[in-house]
């Protein structure tokens, strides 16, 4: 409330009652009947030392009234603002008047972020906000919608949702075209790249999102396999290779597959030639070959015999 009327000034008026003594006479001090909270405000913007302690605050002064009735009056017969309008109406300073979250917060003595928030629930379809000023959704579940601005998505999604309307499910249904940012291709091609190649990234305002979602696909498949395209140009110019392929899963479509050894028939010759080493191998084994290898100073490779 101080921030707020730092900002505005104090927009509605403090009502006091003369403070009287026990004979009933006025003693030139006066109680507040109504805005003690505004009175309070004040007090504290003097201790910050933003206003002076005897400056001027506006009243009016009701004799004519009862002092606890009209106290309980203010507090009963209004009506607050739907959370919804507010959200609205923040938005709404943001787009109309240019003003940032920070400028938004410091005139409503709210954080950033808060001001943030509440400009993402604004921004929901009005079809869900009049969803959610009507009873048929939970502040929950309309947070889980404002993690997309997207507003044919978002109704497509609640026009589907089963009896199961949990938060998670609803987020689950409106990113799952997207990419999550602890994806492998979203960390190779990092957030930074990304965006300035015009990709948007998706943030969660309300629950943790681990860096966000990458909202176009398409063009996170193309940075990906771009960077892998370069890595491999480097490798086959520093390993000598003849030629090099990149791709974001092994491809079946470069005629390489795996290769399961099977038996085949031998022709004459390969039979013949087959059993004569056959032969030989026996023939050596009667003769009682050590396995034993012993190299030449020239390099040549000697078999010594058992006896």
């Amino acid at each position: 409330m101080a921030a707020s009327i730092a900002a505005k000034g104090i927009l509605q008026n403090l009502v006091g009652e003369p403070e009287t003594n026990g004979e009933g006479e006025p003693i030139g001090f006066y109680l507040v009947s109504i805005g003690e909270g505004r009175r309070l405000a004040q007090m504290l913007r003097v201790k910050r030392k933003q206003i002076k302690k005897t400056g001027p605050i506006r009243c009016v002064i009701d004799t004519a009234n009862d002092a606890a009735e009209i106290s309980l009056d203010e507090n009963v017969t209004r009506e607050d603002l739907h959370p919804a309008d507010q959200f609205e109406r923040f938005r709404e300073l943001f787009e109309d008047r240019g003003w940032g979250a920070e400028e938004i917060a410091a005139r409503f003595g709210v954080t950033a972020h808060v001001v943030k928030q509440r400009m993402r629930l604004g921004a929901v379809s009005p079809k869900l906000l009049q969803v959610y000023r009507d009873g048929g959704l939970t502040l929950d579940q309309l947070m889980a919608f404002a993690i997309t601005d997207d507003h044919t998505r978002q109704e497509h999604v609640f026009e589907n949702l089963s009896c199961n309307r949990d938060p998670s499910i609803i987020r689950r249904n409106l990113i799952k075209i997207n990419v999550a940012a602890t994806d492998r291709g979203a960390v190779l091609v990092g957030a930074q790249a990304y965006t300035e190649a015009g990709g948007t990234i998706i943030r969660d305002l309300f629950t943790e999102d681990r860096g966000g979602f990458f909202e176009d696909p398409a063009l996170l498949e193309r940075l990906a396999i771009g960077k892998l395209e370069g890595i491999a140009a480097q490798v086959q110019q520093a390993e000598g290779w003849k030629w090099t392929a990149a791709d974001l899963d092994f491809s079946h479509a470069h005629g390489m597959r795996r290769v399961y050894r099977h038996s085949v028939e031998l022709s004459e010759e390969d039979a013949t030639a087959y059993d004569a080493a056959q032969d030989e191998l026996e023939r050596l084994k009667s003769m009682g070959w050590l396995a034993r290898k012993t190299f030449t100073p020239a390099g040549i490779m000697l078999s010594e015999p058992r006896g």
